[in-house]
């Protein structure tokens, strides 16, 4: 069976991914995400495209439960050394997170740095594809549970285009997504899709799903704050709560 294309970048990137600049502020962001979930130790939290660990195992330091899926198992295995290595259980689980869901386990999901949310495949649906997220994650949560997504911001991508990529295929301005050849660490090239954002949509898909956004944030890794988002930001931050009925 033929691999999604982001898993097959992943699969590739795996030794590698933790020399890319975004993924040095782990701790911080960690004590950001804590500060907002207001959780005791022991909670359960899922982390949605955990990639090589790097959330996943330092909430597991600081006493949380943890259960991290993502759609690459050569991250998965690096997560496992690492995971190991710093004396910590995590839940590592391989899945699409498109289709996995665990109905109201957990107290809070976290979805970062496109943790599947904005990645599409040649064959996804540009509009299914992340609202399936969505519910899978709000199906997840005990009410009352919290929410921390980034997503593209298409305010900085579109900045930067222009219309000779609207003519040339790379940029749709009908679906907002653009496509490019990601070229993997081993030289391997690999088309791919991202899906970009504006604060109101992701709003609107939120509410449909059933949660209530709490905030919208600038979401750009090593700028995370109560901040709101400017031109500049790659990514978009939503805190959203699956609330009390």
């Amino acid at each position: 069976m033929k691999k999604h294309e982001w898993e097959e970048f992943f699969d590739r990137e795996a030794d590698y991914y933790l020399q890319e600049p975004f993924t040095k502020y782990t701790k911080k962001e960690i004590d950001f995400l804590l500060e907002e979930f207001k959780l005791p130790e022991g909670a359960k939290i899922l982390d949605v495209g955990c990639g090589v660990g790097r959330h996943s195992i330092e909430l597991a330091k600081r006493g949380y439960r943890v259960t991290g899926i993502d759609i690459s198992q050569k991250m998965l295995e690096k997560a496992k050394e690492w995971a190991q290595k710093e004396g910590v259980e995590v839940e590592l689980i391989k899945a699409d997170a498109t289709r996995f869901k665990r109905n109201e386990e957990f107290d809070a999901v976290i979805c970062l740095c496109e943790g599947a949310f904005s990645l599409l495949g040649s064959s996804d649906d540009l509009i299914e594809h992340d609202l399936a997220i969505l519910r899978n994650i709000y199906k997840s949560l005990k009410l009352g549970g919290k929410f921390i997504l980034t997503a593209l911001s298409a305010l900085s991508r579109i900045k930067k285009a222009t219309n000779e990529d609207i003519t040339s295929g790379v940029f749709d301005p009908n679906t907002m997504t653009f496509f490019e050849e990601l070229e993997a660490p081993d030289g391997t090239k690999i088309p791919i899709r991202e899906r970009v954002y504006v604060p109101t949509e992701l709003y609107l898909m939120f509410k449909m799903v059933g949660f209530e956004v709490k905030a919208i944030w600038g979401g750009t890794a090593g700028r995370w704050g109560e901040r709101k988002v400017d031109m500049d930001d790659i990514e978009i931050m939503v805190v959203a709560e699956k609330a009390q009925k």
